[in-house]
């Protein structure tokens, strides 16, 4: 692969989504949508900081472009249950197949295992993968400011709330942040890494913090290894971590877990 990552998996994506259409239409997928579905709260349960002082969302990840396979034999029921046990407020599970080997089945399977709300993360760049993450009962999804128009932004944001999902806008430059904040996104996710590059530096979640408006609730996400790490990003005044490859490699995920809340 090139080196801006970014560009080619948007590329593929959007032929993936035109072979999705193909296999399966959209007035479809928007008919199967509408379908009543109970969603678990996903922003509210992020809105306070939990019983020790932060939250986690913990992540399911088979693999990824610039790390290559991280735990590609993932039973996602079991990771899920174990990070509910270990206090998890929440899971993001990566529905992305070509360069993250996940899959919808992941994410069903995932949230069947456990009861707090589950993130669809993937590169959503298209309705009908609004459509399809309302249709397998997400309770949120991931929408990445960088890869979509203000317009589109805004009018993901809408069609989320008309199907009661929540929204974990993401940004990384300030100029994401100005996009998110027009668009009225009130749940920011700010990525440490660089979409183009894959490289990270938690400084940007750090040096981004202070843009936020007193109404947004932010999420730390990417290159948090350590209990240091959540613990200098704190002082920034951020309690919400989305955290996937250090507790996919820990030979005990709930163990781990469990030490980056500063349980043991």
């Amino acid at each position: 692969m090139n080196k801006d990552f970014l560009t080619k998996i948007i590329a593929d994506k959007k032929e993936e989504i035109a072979a999705a259409k193909r296999g399966l239409p959209e007035s479809v997928v928007r008919d199967k949508a509408a379908t009543p579905q109970k969603r678990r709260m996903f922003l509210k349960k992020l809105e306070e900081p939990g019983p020790s002082g932060i939250n986690i969302i913990a992540e399911i990840k088979r693999a990824s472009p610039s790390k290559g396979e991280i735990c590609p034999d993932v039973n996602p029921a079991i990771y899920a249950s174990e990070y509910e046990r270990g206090g998890a407020a929440a899971l993001s599970v990566l529905t992305d197949t070509s360069y993250f080997k996940g899959s919808i089945k992941d994410f069903k399977t995932a949230r069947q295992a456990v009861t707090i709300p589950v993130l669809r993360k993937d590169f959503l760049i298209s309705t009908y993968q609004i459509y399809e993450s309302a249709m397998i009962g997400a309770d949120a999804v991931l929408l990445i400011a960088r890869i979509l128009s203000p317009n589109q932004l805004k009018d993901y944001l809408n069609l989320c709330n008309e199907f009661k999902m929540d929204a974990l806008v993401e940004i990384y430059s300030e100029k994401d942040m100005e996009v998110a904040i027009l668009a009225g996104a009130r749940l920011i996710g700010i990525n440490n890494r660089d979409l183009s590059t894959f490289k990270t530096d938690i400084n940007t979640t750090i040096n981004l913090a202070s843009l936020l408006n007193p109404d947004q609730v932010a999420v730390a996400a990417s290159g948090i290894n350590t209990r240091e790490d959540i613990e200098k990003i704190q002082k920034a005044g951020i309690w919400n971590f989305l955290i996937g490859e250090s507790l996919m490699r820990a030979s005990n995920s709930r163990a781990f877990l469990m030490n980056l809340m500063g349980k043991c």
